[in-house]
């Protein structure tokens, strides 16, 4: 069912498994990520409301720091993940080129073993230097999408929240 990606990860070599196991960690980041923006964040907006909204009086100096410090916990349920998030996107890349390096090494094996007409010998390692870098890139783009796009909600919903806890 799934030969298809075992044959592709071979033709990777090994490096291509730490980016696969790179890749799903970081989708089940996205994932959480996108769980908690479009599903949690609005009921942790509301019920930093209806606190806010019992509050009796919202002028002090108290208040205004109860405030503050609600606007503050929700900006660190916001930025979760999304630091470790950024780290995985950057080593994704950095992968990649290890990838690359080992195919090259390969290459230079089979050239040094064979010589330079064995042309279907140098093909394994070409693609295993072109593969990893690939896919490595690729990885990297698609979490890149999304972190800029966590980190404009994150920012929305704070200003979302900042918005409605004025002080009447």
């Amino acid at each position: 069912m799934f030969e298809w990606l075992f044959d592709f990860l071979d033709r990777g070599g090994p490096v291509l498994y730490a980016i696969l196991l790179v890749c799903l960690f970081l989708w089940t980041l996205i994932l959480e990520r996108l769980w908690f923006f479009y599903r949690s964040m609005p009921s942790r907006v509301a019920s930093y409301k209806r606190h806010w909204a019992d509050r009796s009086e919202r002028q002090s100096w108290t208040a205004r720091q109860i405030r503050c410090y609600m606007i503050s916990q929700f900006k660190l349920e916001t930025q979760t993940w999304l630091s470790f998030i950024t780290l995985l996107i950057a080593i994704c890349p950095l992968m990649g080129l290890l990838g690359t390096v080992t195919g090259m090494i390969s290459v230079f094996d089979v050239l040094a073993v064979t010589g330079t007409g064995n042309a279907r010998a140098m093909a394994a390692g070409i693609s295993q230097a072109t593969l990893p870098t690939m896919a490595g890139l690729l990885v990297a783009l698609t979490g890149l999408y999304f972190k800029a796009r966590f980190q404009r909600l994150a920012q929305q919903g704070q200003q979302k929240l900042a918005d409605t806890l004025i002080a009447e």
